[in-house]
């Protein structure tokens, strides 16, 4: 990553050093995968860890210098690294524990500590065309899982036979790990959002929810698709065209300039015009990177505007509780003059 970018942020922040601590901040900024922190100053670059972390360390991040924490563990180890010469230090205060923070106040007791909040997370706001390339990788093996399951799918099977068949069917694709659990969630537990997978069996007439993704080399994919099984109602149909219409309309605006609070806008009138407002309860989208809800979101709350190299969620949903629910999900990337779909799977409706 450009350190640039980070001697920006310490400068602004007038600060000697920044401590980073979110996994995913310390993998974007050193490539650094391990457990530890990192220690940035306008001359230096450490990584603290343990010795199970070492020799992955010094792989990984060949220009950060590695101390082992070993018996002094992290408090005394910070306290004799920067004793010297930082009066002040930013750090990662959403993504600490409140005991490790009691363990910086002790062991630092004569430096300032100063709130970060999330400027380091927003240097991940803007996916570079590689990022943004590793995300569409992990996004075709979504796609490739999803029609090996629409073939794979028999009514009888049960919700976890079937999520984990999808996540076997990533893995093998050459995944290195699932972006979140995989939800697989059919009739009356397709009301619900983030269903857990059960044991209920897939019967003639259920709407089944499918909502997973993957990580290829460390970016996340994520989309959702709700199919038939053997036949649905009119009613199902209906609602189902509605969460489609929803979302098209709302990808429709997706550009530079355009507030995401007016995206979320757009997809929620087209289902509170049909009747079912009370029915959509959450937001319209997220984006996704290194890790899998990140900011900005399409949601009521947030006025951030909308650049080219934002990667975002499209998700409208309608559920009926006791009854089933309808979730469509694409991942976009914003483009200089609008958008780029990342994801590649039918969207009409489908009957297994």
């Amino acid at each position: 990553m450009n350190i640039k970018r980070l001697e920006k942020i310490r400068r602004e922040k007038a600060v000697d050093a920044l401590l980073i601590t979110d996994e995913y901040n310390m993998r974007y900024v050193a490539g650094y995968r391990g457990e530890g922190m990192l220690v940035y100053t306008s001359d230096s670059r450490y990584v603290l860890t343990d010795s199970r972390y070492t020799e992955q360390a010094g792989r990984e991040c060949a220009d950060y210098q590695c101390i082992d924490i070993g018996k002094d563990g992290y408090g005394k180890s910070l306290s004799k690294l920067l004793k010297d010469y930082a009066k002040t230090v930013g750090f990662e205060n959403k993504s600490i524990s409140y005991q490790f923070y009691q363990v910086f106040k002790k062991n630092l007791p004569d430096i300032i500590l100063v709130e970060l909040d999330d400027v380091i997370d927003e240097l991940r706001v803007i996916k570079t065309a590689e990022e943004i390339a590793l995300l569409r990788k992990a996004e075709s093996i979504g796609d490739a899982a999803f029609s090996h399951i629409l073939e794979y799918i028999k009514t009888g099977m049960s919700e976890r036979e079937i999520s984990l068949e999808l996540e076997y069917f990533m893995k093998k694709s050459g995944a290195e790990d699932l972006s979140f659990d995989t939800i697989a969630a059919s009739g009356e537990n397709s009301s619900m959002p983030h269903a857990i997978p059960t044991d209920r069996l897939i019967r003639e007439g259920d709407f089944l929810t499918l909502d997973f993704g993957c990580k290829y080399n460390g970016y996340c994919s994520d989309m959702t698709r709700t199919i038939g099984v053997g036949s649905v109602s009119k009613k199902q149909e209906a609602i189902y065209n509605i969460v489609l219409e929803a979302q098209k309309e709302a990808m429709k605006a997706i550009r530079p300039g355009v507030c995401c609070n007016e995206i979320d806008r757009i997809a929620r009138a087209v289902i509170d015009d049909a009747g079912y407002g009370d029915c959509f309860r959450h937001g319209l989208g997220h984006s996704v990177g290194l890790f899998i809800h990140e900011n900005p979101r399409f949601s009521p709350k947030c006025d951030t505007i909308l650049e080219p190299g934002m990667v975002i969620t499209v998700e409208p949903g309608i559920y009926i509780p006791g009854a089933f629910g309808v979730r469509i999900e694409d991942l976009i990337a914003v483009t200089e003059t609008g958008y780029t779909n990342l994801t590649g799977s039918e969207k009409k409706l489908l009957i297994v």
